[in-house]
């Protein structure tokens, strides 16, 4: 058991080896799970897929299931990228199994389908529908406040009777916003009322409109939030962007977080529309991320025939004779580099990753390579706290509004129903897990004074846990105490903490104004290589599990497209537009084309 100070543990390199799994009858399993109508599809062909996280995983069962023959290049020793946990090295005993860290806790919002659907094809002892059967729902979410102000409990349950069809009418709307702005917030009634008109522009905007003037306005600009009071900024612009999303509403598109925040996570969520199935807004999973959803997966995978080889760096992707000729790629512990082939190549790795791997020759060849430079990423990374008793604090995730750090958490295990936390991880006395996410790095803390950056690991745990307490202590109630806490865990991707130069290998694709003309299709103009990744263009538009899930379908019909294959294309579910508000769309097209303002758009 680790005890503070907690030593960082030092992740798991595998040092030279390089593992090559695959399941025995692998061929055999895939052919049998093709979709029907896909004889055809593939005689065998092989695909190289760089990256093993989640739009790497989606691309390769998609690839499995349609007969190809698939092998995932990845850089760490175990799958799952940024979505994956991670064993706390040292910390089990008795029989147990180390206690459980991450990168940053995950969640499964609603509005969710491409990922849903995978989850469902990914057998889990004892579940019908999967691993997707391992989600839990948070009931409700806690936005704390510091200095003793009131915290705000807003409710996640979606309302029982959607609304029927026709009801959604923009006077409706407007009712429905300022309902909730009233029941859950503090705004002056002006601002709310203001803040409701703002979503009916955006929500009564044509695609045009929002691909072009609303991608180039930020959020904290669209809602006028330097005009409004300092509660009007801190809940409807940084705590809508900067702590969800770890991007300032200064310069956070207006498309990106009006589509997919505002409307499908949060209004059409509330109302029931656009789901997946019958899902609440926000889900969990019910265990560990890799133990309920990543080892299933890859076993999954090795089933159907995928091949990973693990611990190696991508280093370039060679291209010549207007094709991607081959990879060269090297252990990542320094092994001499060799040059792997295959008939398609689908790079699934992070932006700031695959980037580099592409040189000049390729870049020529496909213009909008070279734009994904222009992509912005920033720090969003978690730490999280073992306690000595069951600290659930809400039923859901909790936002920090006031914390400079943007910080949020949720504890965990209360959601591990099929866990008994002090009976499977560790020593046996930590009996949960807060886990919490630093999204601002760049402001000073309460405690040093110094940002997150600039502090060590201790101070950032420290700094961490202070702001945490100075939400969550108030109203006469000790709900963290020092005594409480045992360890801690921080992903060890962030190095040189406290130094002249920190690092972190994984940080976040955020969504400053003008990124989507920057992102690039799924698609490429080199007929053998394609694109899966959260940066990649999307319907989601969204750095989330969600787009990576959707980049690799979208990358797996276009290679399918270019092979010629008969294979059945893979669904893709796009965000739900609700039919009610299209005239209304419509009639701003007109109005946007003339270059007048839409129609609720008043000033």
């Amino acid at each position: 058991m680790t005890t503070e100070p907690a030593q960082q543990p030092q992740e798991n390199t595998g040092h030279t080896r390089r593992r090559f799994l695959a399941g025995a009858g692998g061929v055999a399993s895939a052919l049998a799970l093709r979709p029907s109508g896909s004889a055809r599809a593939a005689t065998r062909k092989h695909v190289a897929v760089l990256g093993g996280g989640v739009s790497g995983l989606s691309a390769a069962q998609e690839l499995a299931e349609r007969g190809y023959a698939v092998t995932v290049y990845e850089y760490y020793d175990v799958l799952g990228g940024k979505a994956r946990s991670m064993d706390v090295p040292g910390t089990g005993s008795g029989g147990r199994r180390p206690l459980p860290g991450e990168h940053g806790f995950r969640f499964f919002p609603g509005f969710y389908r491409n990922l849903p659907d995978t989850m469902r094809r990914i057998p889990f002892p004892g579940n019908a529908n999967g691993v997707h059967d391992n989600l839990r729902s948070g009931t409700e979410e806690l936005f704390a406040r510091s200095s003793g102000r009131p915290d705000l409990h807003f409710p996640l349950r979606r309302v029982t009777t959607p609304p029927a069809p026709g009801d959604i009418t923009p006077s409706w709307l407007r009712d429905q916003i300022l309902s909730v702005l009233d029941l859950g917030t503090h705004l002056p009634a002006h601002e709310a009322a203001y803040f409701a008109d703002r979503l009916l522009v955006h929500l009564t905007s044509c695609d045009a409109r929002r691909e072009d003037q609303w991608e180039k306005t930020s959020w904290w600009r669209f809602i006028r939030a330097e005009e409004m009071s300092a509660e009007y900024q801190t809940l409807l612009g940084i705590g809508q962007t900067r702590n969800l999303v770890a991007t300032r509403a200064e310069v956070a598109s207006t498309r990106t977080v009006g589509r997919v925040i505002i409307e499908a996570l949060i209004l059409w969520g509330l109302l029931g529309r656009g789901l997946d199935g019958d899902a609440d807004i926000d889900r969990v999973l019910n265990a560990p991320t890799s133990e309920a959803w990543i080892d299933p997966w890859a076993a999954h995978l090795r089933s159907l025939g995928v091949e990973f080889v693990l611990g190696t760096e991508v280093r370039e992707v060679l291209y010549a004779g207007g094709r991607v000729t081959g990879v060269r790629v090297a252990a990542r512990d320094g092994g001499d580099e060799r040059t792997v082939t295959a008939d398609h190549y689908v790079s699934a790795m992070p932006v700031e990753h695959a980037r580099r791997t592409w040189g000049t020759a390729l870049r020529a060849a496909d213009p909008q390579l070279a734009r994904c430079d222009a992509l912005k990423t920033d720090w969003m990374t978690g730490v999280q706290f073992y306690l000595r008793t069951p600290t659930p604090v809400v039923h859901g995730h909790i936002n920090c509004l006031d914390s400079p750090w943007s910080v949020t958490g949720i504890g965990q295990a209360q959601f591990w129903d099929v866990r008994d936390f002090s009976r499977d991880y560790g020593d046996g006395q930590a009996r949960d897990c807060l886990s919490a996410i630093i999204s601002e790095w760049d402001k000073p803390g309460i405690l040093y004074g110094k940002t997150a950056r600039e502090c060590t690991k201790e101070e950032i745990v420290a700094e961490l846990w202070a702001q945490l307490k100075d939400g969550l202590n108030d109203s006469g109630k000790t709900t963290l105490s020092d005594e409480d806490r045992l360890g801690w865990f921080m992903d060890p991707a962030v190095t040189g903490l406290g130094g002249p130069d920190p690092q972190n290998r994984e940080p976040l694709l955020i969504h400053p104004t003008g990124t989507l003309y920057n992102r690039p299709s799924a698609r490429t103009a080199v007929p053998n290589f394609f694109l899966a990744g959260d940066y990649v263009r999307t319907d989601v538009d969204l750095a989330t599990m969600e787009g990576a899930n959707e980049s690799a379908r979208r990358a797996v019909n276009a290679l399918l497209d270019a092979d010629g294959a008969d294979a059945e294309r893979c669904r893709v579910w796009e965000l739900y537009r609700p039919p009610e508000l299209e005239p209304l769309k419509r009639v701003d097209e007109v109005r946007y084309r003339l270059g007048l303002p839409n129609t609720f758009d008043v000033g």
